[in-house]
């Protein structure tokens, strides 16, 4: 992680005050003075502020069940920030994994591990995120082909990555998708001629939502591995 956050992370200053502190030269990075904030730095590093050995605290990880006209910000904006849900310490610290529209629900994962954000919401990684999907209009089995085919979506030269579609009833699917583009779902449906009416998470990787909407738990140590891989 970036050298002002790991001191961020290790002491009670906030950002700027850690920035004046590397700057004034107050930090090293394994005995050697370092004055950029952005230099890399890692849990094993011998890392000093003022000569005292820095530990950063441990990650966190929780799962929250995201009610609607909420969005994940860290701050309140045209709607409140879904944070306004959690009450912990360094509240600040902590970033959303893979953003909902402010009128989508469900699932959604938080943490202060970039690294493990990452494997989650690279495309490249392949991790399965499964939304319920309410449509306006009634929805053809063929639909199904199309999507495990790829969608071209409206303003885009690239097919989707393929997606996995599940019909409950004729106006209710299940879609499981790998990618995360700006309001891909929705976008999906409108390529086909159809409507979201509701979308709402239901799964990511191996985690399901099981709190009821506006609750919050921290991750169990095997759900944290499972999308760690």
């Amino acid at each position: 992680m970036r050298l002002d956050k790991f001191v961020c992370k290790s002491t009670a200053l906030t950002k700027a005050q850690a920035i004046a502190a590397i700057t004034r030269c107050d930090v090293t990075v394994n005995g050697e003075v370092i004055t950029d904030i952005t230099t890399q730095v890692h849990e094993n590093n011998d890392v000093t502020l003022l000569g005292e050995r820095l530990y950063p605290r441990p990650f966190r990880y929780l799962l929250m069940h995201k009610p609607s006209q909420t969005i994940c910000s860290n701050i309140d904006e045209v709607y409140p920030s879904l944070f306004n849900y959690i009450d912990i310490e360094r509240l600040q610290e902590l970033h959303i994994v893979g953003r909902l529209d402010a009128d989508t629900t469900g699932l959604v994962l938080i943490t202060d591990d970039g690294r493990w954000s990452f494997n989650i919401t690279s495309p490249n990684k392949l991790c399965p995120k499964v939304y319920r999907v309410q449509l306006r209009q009634p929805i053809d089995a063929s639909a199904k082909q199309l999507f495990a085919q790829g969608i071209k979506l409206q303003g885009e030269t690239q097919l989707t990555a393929p997606a996995i579609l599940t019909i409950v009833d004729d106006k209710q699917v299940l879609l499981t998708i790998t990618e995360g583009k700006f309001h891909q779902v929705k976008r999906m449906f409108a390529s086909i001629g159809n409507k979201v009416v509701s979308l709402h998470r239901e799964s990511i990787g191996s985690v399901t939502l099981d709190v009821d909407e506006g609750q919050w738990r921290y991750l169990t140590v095997d759900e944290i591995k499972a999308l760690s891989q």
